[in-house]
């Protein structure tokens, strides 16, 4: 069975790129607009890994975080944004479940090699960020 990855992005076109990229790494891939889309899909911890936009409307991708390590949801993460000068919100995104940071555009292949980190996760393990 293919890795599922769920990417949460308010942006139409980052969900579509990112769709047809993770899909042609032979990934399943779920795309959500919001952080609420994504909590009131059928089963959103059972994923490998999310792709999280780190401002979204309404929930924010660090709210969600929080919310997912509050429930014991224990997804890799790796956090996208267009706000590359905001080291408040990357430091608030770090925690033992974050995988990678990455600031729009960032290189595909980059990301398939974040994907792929996050596949082998364990808490603990070094970050290769």
């Amino acid at each position: 069975m293919p890795p599922v990855i769920s990417v949460v992005d308010d942006d139409i076109s980052v969900r579509k790129s990112l769709d047809r990229l993770i899909r042609s790494a032979r990934m399943e891939v779920k795309v959500f607009a919001s952080a609420e889309e994504f909590l009131n899909s059928e089963r959103p911890c059972d994923v490998d890994c999310l792709i999280l936009d780190v401002r979204l409307p309404g929930m924010s991708g660090i709210e969600l975080q929080r919310h997912l390590l509050g429930t014991k949801c224990d997804v890799p993460i790796i956090f996208i944004t267009a706000h590359g000068s905001d080291d408040h919100a990357r430091a608030e995104a770090e925690s033992e479940w974050t995988v990678g940071y990455f600031i729009k555009p960032f290189n595909g292949d980059d990301l398939l090699d974040a994907i792929n980190t996050a596949l082998k996760w364990k808490p603990g393990n070094p970050r290769n960020n």
